[in-house]
């Protein structure tokens, strides 16, 4: 299970994310979701020993997307993080970031706890 300063930060990210999305500032909800996932995925990473130092939330979504152990769901919700926005800064694909975001730090905080790589 994830400590509590990481649970507390991932929470508090999402916190503004829900803010941001609801004063209309998409993208910067955005920005809170990938910082949200990039907690659960250092936290993810460290449980299995695998300590990363300064990477960013993006660094890790990268590196969680080329493991060959991340399930296509898993894999596919990082995608969409990973998304590029068009020329009116909207995503190309009709997707709620901070619900797949949530989804995405239930499954890794599942995951750390058992240990058993996402079965």
């Amino acid at each position: 299970m994830f400590d509590t300063a990481t649970l507390t930060q991932i929470e508090n990210e999402l916190t503004q994310a829900e803010a941001a999305r609801q004063a209309g500032f998409e993208g910067r909800a955005r920005v809170s979701a990938r910082r949200a996932a990039g907690a659960a995925i250092r936290a993810h990473l460290n449980s299995r020993q695998i300590h990363l130092g300064q990477v960013s939330a993006y660094d890790l979504l990268q590196i969680m997307l080329h493991r060959t152990d991340t399930p296509p769901k898993v894999h596919q919700v990082i995608e969409h993080l990973l998304a590029r926005v068009n020329e009116e800064y909207q995503l190309p694909i009709p997707v709620d970031l901070i619900a797949e975001t949530r989804w995405l730090v239930q499954i890794l905080n599942k995951d750390s706890t058992h240990g058993n790589e996402f079965n």
